[in-house]
């Protein structure tokens, strides 16, 4: 192909690129009009008016939103049909003014050929073109003869292979994940297209992309069965604020700005809960016999006296029966409704009762106004309303779990026959203690028990008196506008037309109304790091998608958690037998194979058995172990300012990561950050390109360096210290040096014992 020829492609594409970026912002100007206009108009003082406003509000909003999100990248393939018609693909459809398609949505069906063909099953498709924009300049273009007979011999010589892929396998990261909507492999799109129901278990061993994978599943699902789970939204459950910060511009860059992301410990509403514990008491927390535990602390908290209890009203008795007590609380059990809202069936049961005896002591005939007096009398009763709240006491949860967690003796009752007296003395902590990532599962199990707390419940009655009102008054004005219009009435009810005249409902996002709401129930769900999660958090988020449809991700071989899985059966059967299955990425597009090998030889070492992914490329540089002079902070500071230096010389810029042990962690992170400040390299501070962190937040990232440090301690760390090294080892996409005191662990004993040096310290390259 002549310099000429690639001038005239680049030509040809950088016009039809302009094109549709001419139609992108008539279309933004467009909506941004249209939104003004709305917010300008007046409000019509009626349901339909405000309705019909905030529906518009809403649509131009969201619409805007998501034209802006698309900028970068908007169209980034083509395909040439064998039948001579041409696709372009990009991040949504664009149409001109005759309705005729100028870009085709990556995610609609006359797109998945860009994914799926192959030179073996071409699909139609005669050639594939990647092309590459950087702004609104389109900078290379990339082909993939398909079906050479049908392209024809001229055109030929365009063909270039595959280089769409390994540039971006070999770019610098950004410190956030990048879409992958223009590079998804065969194997990936299969899993992005699979279908909505059921549980899909996206397993895949470092690197395979799967995090990118479940991202694009999400924006693919809400594109193809938007109306099915849209309304109710789409939450993205990552393992720590520092991997959703990581991702939280994927899913907007593919058009979709309505998901909730949380890490599991955001998952109760009005609780970020961010103290730490030692791991046995997370496992212990986490294992699903903790149910039981609180199903019992919340059952003792409606209690029978143990003998009859005489109250006084103006000189007249009525006693508290144990037994009627007993047929009470019977009774409240028997609606199977929460603790709070069953409260009102005791109540109701034990106040009728000294109702009765009152009417007889004072020998008045219970008739319906009297005795509603006697009730009223009984209710402002201060000894009355002690008696009647020791017997079933209203519970707020967060002080209920506190409560539970801080008393010996209700632990006790409640854990008996269930919990060993260790497991119990193991659970106590300090009232007011911080809370951690493993009590939020049980502050949502005990919510789920309890309820509301009378506070919520009268706010919410109050709500919903103020709903029924605004929709007679919706109704009322529905009626009149049928009974005026003559034939519509006959196809349309009034019921009909005023869920119309409230369609806009709330102005709040769904993401803000499901962040208030624990009861919110979502139309799917995607979890990352699934492996991690325990028992009980596994209740939690199946309470939170009735409907079973999620995208599970994960490696079984990096679970670090004593509570997390170590068979997606074990996790997935109590919620969700016989509907869930398993799709597992083979390839690893991170890391080189050099540095896996090391990764599965560790891993191998420690016993552990797993299938490790195949790496997509050999990598240039091979990992290497760095000796430290001594044990002392300042030593491995200067060791790892050191690595990064020179890595960053060498590969010319990129982002780094020193991985420490969770001990003296930051201690480290504050020294390393501090001696960075001033060092400067590529086209930002090197201080803003490095981090510092534990394997816990490393989760789920990469970097293009990565220094382990003192991977024996890492190992020591945790009862799972093999899957946490593992982990360690496979963040890097082009260097990795891990820098030890002495022996190296075994799996890491294949780095050479003699090499070259290559840094200011000793530094041994892997054996070939």
């Amino acid at each position: 192909m002549t310099l000429a020829d690639a001038a005239a492609e680049l030509a040809v594409e950088q016009a039809y690129v302009t094109r549709l970026y001419e139609h992108l912002d008539a279309l933004r100007e467009r909506t941004a009009q249209s939104l003004d206009q709305v917010r300008r108009a007046p409000v019509v003082p009626t349901p339909a008016g405000r309705g019909e406003r905030d529906a518009f509000d809403a649509l131009h909003t969201e619409r805007l939103h998501q034209l802006r999100a698309v900028e970068e990248r908007l169209c980034f393939g083509r395909l040439d049909l064998v039948d001579g018609g041409r696709r372009y693909i990009g991040r949504l459809g664009l149409s001109d003014e005759s309705q005729a398609q100028l870009l085709v949505d990556w995610r609609a069906p006359a797109a998945s050929a860009f994914y799926q063909a192959t030179a073996a099953e071409p699909l139609g498709v005669a050639r594939r073109r990647h092309i590459a924009t950087r702004d609104r300049t389109v900078t290379g273009i990339d082909d993939e003869l398909l079906d050479a007979d049908a392209l024809g011999q001229e055109q030929l010589p365009t063909v270039t292979g595959d280089g769409a892929l390994m540039s971006a396998l070999t770019a610098h990261r950004t410190g956030r994940m990048r879409d992958i909507v223009a590079t998804l492999q065969a194997e990936q799109d299969a899993v992005v297209r699979s279908p909505l129901a059921g549980v899909l278990v996206v397993q895949g061993g470092p690197g395979t992309g799967k995090t990118a994978v479940a991202l694009h599943r999400a924006a693919y699902l809400l594109y193809t069965h938007r109306d099915r789970i849209a309304r109710s939204g789409v939450l993205v459950i990552g393992p720590t604020p520092v991997f959703l910060r990581y991702i939280e511009q994927v899913l907007p860059s593919l058009g979709e700005t309505g998901v909730v992301l949380a890490t599991p410990s955001q998952l109760y509403p009005g609780i970020d809960a961010t103290g730490a514990e030692p791991d046995d008491v997370s496992a212990l927390k986490g294992d699903p016999r903790m149910a039981k535990v609180i199903r019992a602390a919340v059952r003792q908290r409606q209690r029978v006296p143990s003998a009859p209890i005489e109250l006084r009203l103006d000189g007249d008795h009525v006693v508290l029966r144990p037994g009627l007590v007993n047929e009470a609380r019977a009774r409240a059990r028997q609606t199977g409704r929460p603790h709070n809202d069953a409260r009102v069936t005791f109540v109701k049961h034990v106040l009728d009762d000294l109702a009765a005896q009152l009417a007889r002591a004072r020998r008045i005939q219970p008739e319906d106004d009297t005795i509603a007096d006697l009730l009223a009398e009984l209710r402002s009763s201060r000894d009355v309303r002690r008696e009647v709240n020791l017997s079933w006491m209203p519970l707020a949860t967060p002080a209920f779990v506190d409560a539970l967690l801080s008393s010996p003796q209700r632990l006790q009752e409640a854990a008996a026959g269930v919990l060993s007296r260790a497991e119990r003395e193991l659970l106590l902590r300090e009232p007011g203690s911080p809370w951690t990532s493993a009590d939020v599962p049980l502050l949502d199990e005990a919510a789920e028990l309890i309820g509301e707390d009378i506070t919520a419940s009268v706010t919410r009655a109050a709500e919903r008196a103020a709903a029924v009102a605004e929709r007679r008054e919706a109704l009322e004005y529905a009626r009149g506008v049928l009974a005026m219009s003559g034939e519509a009435a006959d196809m349309m009810t009034a019921d009909m037309l005023a869920d119309r005249f409230s369609a806009g409902g709330p102005t709040l996002t769904v993401a803000e109304r499901a962040g208030e709401d624990r009861s919110w129930t979502f139309g799917h769900v995607v979890v990352d790091e699934a492996q991690e999660l325990s028992p009980m958090m596994w209740r939690l988020i199946a309470r939170r998608v009735p409907s079973r449809s999620m995208t599970v991700v994960g490696d079984l071989a990096q679970t670090g958690s004593s509570a997390g899985a170590t068979s997606w059966a074990q996790m997935l059967d109590p919620f969700a037998r016989d509907r869930w299955r398993v799709a597992e990425l083979t390839i690893n597009y991170r890391t080189p194979a050099q540095i896996m090998e090391v990764a599965a030889a560790t891993l191998a070492a420690a016993g552990v058995r797993t299938r490790t992914p195949e790496a997509a490329r050999a990598g240039d540089r091979p990992p290497a172990a760095v000796e430290l002079d001594g044990r002392q902070t300042q030593d491995v500071v200067r060791a790892v300012i050191e690595t990064i230096r020179h890595d960053d010389l060498e590969l010319g810029g990129g982002r780094f990561a020193a991985v420490v042990p969770r001990a003296g962690y930051s201690e480290l992170r504050t020294e390393v950050t501090a001696a960075l400040v001033d060092r400067t390299g590529g086209d930002e501070p090197l201080a803003e390109r490095v981090e510092v962190l534990r394997v816990d937040d490393v989760k789920g990232l990469e970097f293009d360096g990565v220094v382990v440090v003192d991977p024996a301690h890492i190992l020591r760390e945790s009862p799972r210290g093999a899957n946490d090294l593992y982990v360690a080892l496979t963040r890097p996409t082009q260097r990795l040096t891990v820098l030890h005191h002495g022996d190296l662990p075994p799996g890491l004993d294949i780095l050479a014992p003699d090499g070259p040096a290559q840094l200011s310290i000793s530094q041994t390259p892997v054996a070939s």
